[in-house]
């Protein structure tokens, strides 16, 4: 059985934040480690083979995205946690580094399986968007989406948890200040109230691990057909979204590029080190992460005309038209090498969406 294991690894407590050069080397270093292995010895001998890896490395560490074959959703973790173990132990300059985080997430085949498996009134619905809503907010079902799964006190119950996180998450969104959100602003048009600026800012840092776990779905979907996103036959969770002109360009390895780049951009929101958008491809990101927000909003009934404002004021500061579900911008428009290009010397670029994909139609 495939599962995909996530593992946050983490530079020791109280030291520097990497700076760009030392990213680019622990990021060479741990894709080095994980490359030169095939397979590992789980608990109790049982060998488990690695089938994919993806490695993001942000300030303070580095997130791993690792696909595995194993008998099991415990042999799956358990190897993967002895791999990632050895790999710090044995490279010196990550020895201090440690493992903050190891979860197996149920690969998407085997989510299919189980839906096709499914049966009765409280099966997962076949429709895509469907499964997308209650993967990204716990819906209810359609038969009961009048009411909510729980009835009515149970859909308000859910509406008041789903704000009070929110709240939560807002803090965690440390790179823009109320004021970016519109609070306190000079034009009452564009204005909002504090808890809303909190509400946006809180769906933003909740969709960012939606949008990170459906990405990386798209990238084994990709890599699974080994076609393009117009080729693709299994469905797709966003990069369908991007410009038409460009789709037989859209491979796994673009797909992990942008993957990438979605983690960078929104690492650097959540650290507060973040200044500006760096390249088109981040621009794209930031779509689909408001897009993503907006939806979340949507399904737990949160999305007033506050909140709504909100997210517009944060998307005009950043110069990010949404008025368009599909991501046409001028800019999406420039020639496809140009994508993962920073725009200035000084904007930041992950070290692995830095090397130039093959020539593309212009």
């Amino acid at each position: 059985m495939t599962y995909v294991v996530t593992v946050d690894i983490c530079i020791p407590e109280g030291t520097p934040e990497l700076d760009p050069l030392q990213r680019a080397g622990a990021v060479a270093l741990v894709e080095d480690g994980l490359d030169a292995v095939r397979a590992v010895e789980g608990p109790d001998g049982v060998q488990v083979d690695v089938l994919d890896t993806i490695v993001a490395v942000h300030p303070g560490g580095a997130l791993l995205k690792v696909v595995v074959d194993a008998p099991a959703l415990e042999f799956a973790e358990g190897s993967v946690q002895v791999l990632v173990d050895e790999l710090l132990e044995r490279t010196e300059v990550l020895a201090d580094w440690t493992i903050d985080r190891c979860e197996v997430e149920l690969h998407q085949d085997l989510a299919r399986e189980s839906l096709a498996a499914a049966d009765g009134p409280d099966a997962p619905p076949d429709d895509l968007a469907l499964r997308r809503a209650r993967h990204t907010a716990g819906a209810p079902s359609a038969q009961n989406a009048g009411e909510g799964a729980d009835g009515p006190d149970g859909a308000a119950t859910k509406a008041r948890a789903a704000r009070a996180r929110m709240l939560e998450l807002a803090a965690e969104l440390r790179a823009f200040p109320p004021a970016v959100f519109g609070v306190e602003a000079d034009d009452d048009r564009r204005a909002v109230p504090a808890e809303s600026a909190r509400l946006a800012a809180g769906a933003l840092v909740h969709a960012t691990d939606t949008l990170v776990d459906e990405l990386f779905e798209d990238v084994q979907v990709l890599a699974q057909e080994d076609a393009t996103v117009a080729e693709c036959e299994g469905p797709l969770w966003h990069l369908e979204r991007l410009p038409d002109r460009y789709a037989l360009q859209y491979d796994a390895r673009f797909a992990r590029r942008f993957l990438v780049t979605v983690i960078a951009l929104t690492t650097r929101f959540t650290d507060g080190s973040f200044q500006h958008l760096s390249c088109v491809a981040e621009e794209l990101a930031l779509r689909f992460l408001l897009n993503e927000a907006t939806t979340t909003l949507e399904l737990h009934d949160l999305l007033d005309d506050h909140v709504s404002t909100a997210l517009a004021n944060l998307a005009d500061a950043l110069c990010i038209d949404t008025d368009h579900d599909r991501v046409h911008h001028p800019t999406a428009l420039l020639p496809f090498t140009s994508w993962f290009t920073p725009f200035t010397e000084d904007s930041y670029a992950h070290p692995s969406t830095t090397d130039e994909p093959e020539a593309a139609p212009q």
